[in-house]
């Protein structure tokens, strides 16, 4: 055999070998990726997507188990985004396959279904106080399948109300934001984290008797204006009955609503939506 005709045949091989891994390479589990502690995966899939967020937020409208109507459902926590895809050559598993596999494990730690339409089913699990939600969406009729976990807790306050801070903004602008009042989803009930925000303002308007205020309530965008008009002065009229019980006296303080008339910040996104969620005292 001529030197060039053994170098055109080996160059031929390499090329061959070269394209026979690229699938194979591409069906290895990301870098750094793995399947949440709860939840392992279906037989012959490889991990192609692995997100992590330490706070975000996931919103779904499912119908629910129990009859026709529409149900919203919102949580907040640490976000895991799971992607897997099926192995070239396996055996397919169908929506319905990857669905019912997902509802038997997950009823076997103690979750239910909440809701789904189409490909995509979600679940609730409940242990020890804390809510762990499941989102399960099943594409190409099971050759990918994705996670979206929420694990639900308080986000932590890395901004924190003071009431010196808060003085300083009444007298520089007549208003001020309240860091740190957090309301239950959908709800006037204020969540047990808001105390030190609380102490806060009552320090602030124990040390400032002259002082009168608006409390006004704001939202973000999401649902009907008019419920949030609602919302948002259920909520304010909640703090300003709150502060009242720390000593405060009533006639000073008005709640108002302003739904999301007033917003500081994009709704596009869950960053900014969060923002808009907020309480301002107003100087009257």
């Amino acid at each position: 055999m001529s030197l060039k005709r053994f170098a055109t045949l080996s160059t031929a091989i390499l090329m061959a070998f070269a394209v026979l891994s690229v699938p194979l390479q591409a069906q290895e589990d990301k870098k750094g990726g793995k399947d949440h502690p709860l939840l392992s995966r279906m037989p012959n899939y490889f991990l192609e997507i692995y997100e992590e967020k330490e706070f975000d937020a996931m919103d779904q409208e499912w119908p629910t188990p129990a009859g026709p109507q529409w149900k919203k459902f919102h949580w907040e926590g640490k976000k895991f985004r799971i992607g897997y895809r099926l192995k070239d050559g396996a055996p397919p598993s169908s929506t319905l396959q990857v669905h019912r596999n997902y509802e038997a494990a997950i009823a076997k730690i103690g979750g239910t279904k909440v809701g789904g339409y189409g490909g995509t089913i979600g679940f609730e699990i409940k242990k020890g106080g804390a809510l762990t939600a499941v989102s399960l969406s099943v594409y190409s009729n099971g050759g990918t399948y994705e996670l979206n976990i929420i694990e639900s807790q308080a986000m932590k306050q890395e901004v924190v109300a003071d009431a010196a801070a808060m003085g300083a903004d009444l007298k520089a602008t007549g208003r001020t934001v309240i860091p740190g009042i957090f309301f239950a989803t959908n709800s006037a009930v204020i969540k047990p984290e808001s105390e030190p925000a609380l102490v806060e303002m009552t320090k602030l308007l124990k040390g400032n008797v002259a002082l009168k205020a608006y409390i006004v309530g704001h939202t973000d965008n999401q649902g009907t204006l008019e419920g949030n008009l609602k919302l948002s002065a259920d909520r304010a009229d909640a703090l300003v009955k709150a502060l009242a019980g720390r000593g405060i006296a009533a006639g000073r303080l008005k709640p108002a609503g302003v739904a999301s008339y007033s917003p500081i910040a994009s709704n596009k996104d869950e960053a900014g939506r969060a923002q808009n969620r907020r309480v301002e005292m107003v100087e009257q």
